[in-house]
């Protein structure tokens, strides 16, 4: 039995006239007739689907990326759909298909993770504006006039104004308003290596203090006068090579000490 394809009093042209078909697949077993009745509705209803993705265009993702998540829902649709609850397909389908786009959008495509409620009041808030900049030519809508349309509270409205900006990120290589080439990276901070320096300052103190006196000596003359070993060597009235091994022993000792207390 071939399906039929309406040409009249429905909203999609090419739409086919699968009542009968949908009856029949209820009734079928799992087997080969019934995947080939299942694919071949899946055919025939796809242009409807593909459709309905088209509205969401423009909104961050791939137009075939859109007809994949609106077959998704069209295949959810068609397994899911009871021809014994009287509604024909497309009123069963539609919602279907249109619900499984905007979770695709909620799921995936948020910058930011955004709870349900904040993203609800993002595209009622969208929703109004897009109404209302229809009705303000010249200006956009205030406030107080997407609260009333909306009907929302202003903070509510905040909310989801707040939310818009989250749905997409900027580059940090774009260029800021009103500069000449200063990009958003450069009015970021980065961090400064002389806080670790202070840091470490601080942890090895209390080390340093706990040193022997000649240790210490040597560790002023060689890192705050700049000496050389030789130099140290000569003024402390010992070799170079016994400074060598005095210093190396201070460093192990330190590093030793300022590790164990920060464990």
């Amino acid at each position: 039995m071939r399906i039929t394809t309406r040409t009249k009093q429905h909203p999609h042209d090419d739409a086919p006239d699968t009542t009968e078909a949908f009856v029949r697949l209820a009734a079928l077993p799992e087997g080969p007739e019934r995947k080939a009745l299942r694919d071949e509705l899946i055919r025939l209803w796809l242009p409807m689907a593909e459709r309905i993705a088209m509205r969401f265009r423009g909104r961050g993702e791939t137009v075939e990326d859109l007809y994949q998540v609106a077959a998704l829902g069209l295949v959810k649709a068609v397994d899911h759909y009871d021809p014994e609850r009287g509604s024909r397909f497309e009123a069963y389908a539609v919602p279907t298909v249109t619900g499984e786009i905007k979770r695709h959008f909620r799921d995936h495509l948020w910058t930011l993770h955004v709870p349900r409620r904040v993203q609800d009041l993002r595209n009622r808030v969208r929703q109004a504006m897009k109404e209302l900049a229809q009705t303000t030519p010249g200006r956009g809508p205030t406030l107080a006039e997407i609260a009333v349309f909306a009907e929302l509270s202003e903070d509510e409205v905040r909310t989801g104004m707040e939310a818009l900006e989250c749905f997409s990120t900027l580059s940090l290589e774009a260029e800021m308003p009103g500069t000449d080439g200063y990009a958003l990276a450069d009015a970021i901070g980065r961090p400064d290596p002389g806080y670790d320096v202070v840091v470490d300052r601080v942890a090895v103190r209390p080390c340093l203090d706990a040193l022997p006196e000649r240790e210490r000596t040597i560790l002023y003359l060689r890192f705050y006068k700049g000496m050389t070993q030789s130099g140290i060597a000569e003024q402390l009235g010992i070799s170079q090579m016994h400074v060598s091994r005095l210093l190396s022993g201070c460093f192990d000792r330190l590093r030793e000490e300022v590790l164990t207390d920060n464990r």
